[in-house]
């Protein structure tokens, strides 16, 4: 291995996944790159620059049905194309959907493959994370599944065990589904509960189909919770059961939408809470899987105010020394963003500021909605690991 080595994917290809006047534009992804550029970030000793090449046929296909990968290539030229998710609000089609969908496939593959190969230690693909897209629909703003056929990619290189942790507000129900089954996959979702936001699953009852109990692990979190219910929780159901399982990589979804600006979703974390979910995963990485990560993006709808903040964080942490929070964005970054959205505030340092408060979450200690959502997660997987529930040492 590689040690040290971050593979960094990145072409502007990438950016070609864009629908429109939507949500999910990819000035968020220009962006990120461009901080992490201006602030040095991509020159750090040991980081290589990727280029990702289209994910082909054979690779969407151990995720996504033939048909549907016709219907994607056939839906931007048919105006009245019904069906498949597609052509509707939250999925519009646009030209060379298929094309661009596979790019994003390609770059977490190369992600990846750099770990599983040894060429790098660690690997992110910001443009990535289209965590809900289904076997055979398309599903909120994802096309293609780039982690779980990034995912499906490591299992055929031989990988038994892998982790999946994602970050995202909304709950990683594409990549759940497609290893619901599967022993050799642990999905673990942090959301917001579905009881309150997209896709309506995610509860701490779904853990896992026959023969792979417990390799689903659901935290759901109430509305509003903000960087100290939110970390409280991720420490006290991540680790433990990442560490029961044993993976060789750890896979990670990191979506920015969990932020208090987000427009989306109701949670309440901020930049340098977010910061410290990435320091966080990255020393799980280092502690259970000799420090193989793949890192992807996610949502992420304030464009200019929060994602390219969170992501160069995220890239920071990957590449070496997290960066000061009070980091000044540069005026030529600033300039940059006013330009491409004149009516975003675009921020002038990389912290909210507000430090996140540490707490360690105990049995019976706080009985309040973020505290009864850990204790039903924990109740419902830990015995399936062979814990304690009720210890909080685990």
């Amino acid at each position: 291995m590689a040690d040290g080595t971050t593979a960094i994917v990145w072409d502007e290809a990438l950016l070609e996944y864009d629908m429109g006047d939507h949500p999910l534009n990819p000035v968020r992804v220009e962006l990120t790159i461009a901080l992490a550029r201006e602030l040095g970030v991509l020159d750090r000793p040991g980081v290589r620059m990727v280029t990702p090449t289209p994910a082909d046929d054979a690779a969407l296909t151990r995720i996504h049905r033939p048909d549907y990968l016709d219907a994607v290539r056939q839906a931007p030229g048919d105006p009245f194309f019904r069906g498949w998710g597609l052509n509707t609000v939250d999925n519009p089609v646009f030209d060379n959907m298929h094309e661009a969908s596979a790019w994003i496939c390609g770059a977490s593959i190369a992600a990846a493959e750099a770990v599983w190969s040894g060429a790098a230690t660690r690997a992110v693909n910001v443009a990535g994370g289209l965590h809900h897209a289904m076997p055979a629909r398309a599903s909120g703003f994802c096309v293609y599944n780039d982690p779980a056929v990034a995912i499906a990619r490591l299992l055929d290189q031989g990988a038994e065990r892998i982790a999946y942790v994602d970050i995202d507000v909304h709950h990683g129900d594409g990549v759940q589904t497609a290893f619901y089954d599967d022993p050799r996959v642990l999905t673990v979702s942090l959301h917001e509960t579905p009881l309150a936001l997209f896709p309506g699953t995610g509860y701490p009852d779904e853990t896992g189909g026959p023969g792979a109990e417990g390799t689903a692990v659901n935290l759901a979190l109430p509305p509003t919770t903000g960087d100290a219910g939110w970390l409280r929780a991720f420490h006290a159901v991540v680790p433990s059961v990442v560490r029961a399982f044993r993976p060789q990589v750890l896979f990670t979804q990191c979506g920015a939408d969990s932020h208090r600006l987000d427009p989306l979703a109701d949670l309440r974390l901020s930049v340098d809470g977010q910061r410290a979910a990435y320091i966080a995963l990255r020393a799980l990485a280092d502690e259970v899987c000799g420090g193989r990560w793949v890192a992807t993006g996610g949502g992420g709808y304030a464009l200019v105010e929060v994602v390219p903040r969170a992501w160069t964080h995220l890239l920071a942490v990957a590449t070496g020394d997290p960066l000061d929070p009070a980091t000044p964005t540069p005026p030529t970054w600033r300039k940059l963003a006013a330009d491409r959205r004149p009516d975003a505030e675009v921020p002038v340092s990389l912290t909210d500021g507000t430090p996140p408060p540490v707490e360690r979450w105990a049995p019976g200690t706080t009985p309040d909605p973020v505290d009864k959502a850990i204790m039903a997660t924990r109740l419902a997987v830990l015995p399936l690991h062979g814990l304690d529930p009720h210890d909080g040492r685990d």
